[in-house]
């Protein structure tokens, strides 16, 4: 489908490089077409193509993987089985933070105030987590006497919607609601993918860099981007949560020298868009992308490394 949609654009166009976000459908035959008609194409996947879920979804993306000339994957385990499947060259980055979309209001004046929170999460309800999941997690948290609200799609369909509805505050947010709820919130919750092998994900850098508290679970990525208890709180279960919370929530001062800690690291990691996508540009010899900021963060690389 995508191959046919392809073969209908003009003709007169001329790009220098293509980019291909997610690659969910985009199959050999379409990396081959782009190619031969414009040259490099480039993969940037934050998502789990050669993981356990959702295989039967990824297997078009899986079967293109050595047409590309670039493959940009977020994985430890992506870089390995991306290189097995073929890939003809693979750069691992970090999730980014967006510049413009994910800057901070000025002020906490300016948050309205339907945004303000105690404790926050934003995000979606996985259907596969069962126990584990997200919605036990954050019942554990409102059953212990934690302020919770909560922000995101499919909340519903959770079987402890009937007990987590009254904390429940709307569904996706974008832009500078986005925004509002994560500074607005004197603490923001991060929780991990598991069925995608998440060591961190977009949370990671967005709720910082957004002027957030970033508290989430501990792993060794979370702990290579941030000092714990100076940058951002980490947990290993939901009792560890719990005492975080009671403690952040009681310590106003404290709370601030660690979200405002968080935001400088996250801008002096380097991880925004803009910088993600002049790195892996520079990896296939568009140099002009470079800047400082790009070689602060291949310095940085190492990290992941």
């Amino acid at each position: 489908m995508v191959y046919d949609w392809l073969i209908r654009i003009d003709q007169n166009q001329k790009y220098d490089l293509v980019w291909v976000n997610g690659g969910l459908d985009v199959s050999a035959k379409a990396v081959a077409y782009l190619k031969k008609r414009f040259g490099q194409v480039v993969l940037y996947i934050n998502d789990d193509p050669t993981g356990p879920r959702d295989r039967l979804n990824w297997a078009t993306c899986r079967q293109a993987i050595s047409s590309y000339d670039l493959c940009a994957v977020v994985r430890p385990h992506s870089e390995l089985e991306f290189r097995f499947g073929g890939a003809k060259k693979v750069t691992r980055i970090w999730m980014s933070y967006d510049e413009v979309a994910h800057a901070p209001f000025a002020s906490l004046d300016d948050i309205p105030s339907g945004f303000k929170s105690e404790v926050a999460f934003v995000g979606t309800w996985m259907r596969d987590e069962g126990r584990s999941g997200r919605d036990y997690f954050l019942l554990e948290l409102v059953k212990a006497g934690i302020p919770v609200s909560i922000w995101g799609d499919r909340w519903h369909k959770s079987p402890l919607w009937t007990q987590l509805k009254n904390f429940w505050r709307g569904g996706s947010l974008g832009g500078k609601d986005y925004v509002a709820a994560i500074q607005g919130a004197k603490i923001s919750l991060g929780f991990l993918s598991k069925g995608n092998r998440d060591l961190h994900t977009r949370r990671s850098s967005e709720i910082p860099y957004a002027g957030g508290l970033f508290c989430a679970e501990r792993t060794s990525e979370h702990l290579q981007m941030y000092q714990e208890g100076v940058e951002a709180v980490f947990w290993s279960s939901v009792g560890e949560c719990i005492a975080r919370c009671r403690e952040l929530l009681a310590n106003d001062a404290r709370r601030e020298q660690i979200r405002a800690a968080g935001m400088k690291r996250i801008r002096g990691l380097a991880l925004g868009n803009e910088t993600i996508c002049r790195k892996v540009l520079a990896e296939l010899g568009y140099d002009l992308f470079r800047n400082e900021a790009t070689d602060h963060f291949f310095r940085l690389q190492a990290l992941i490394h």
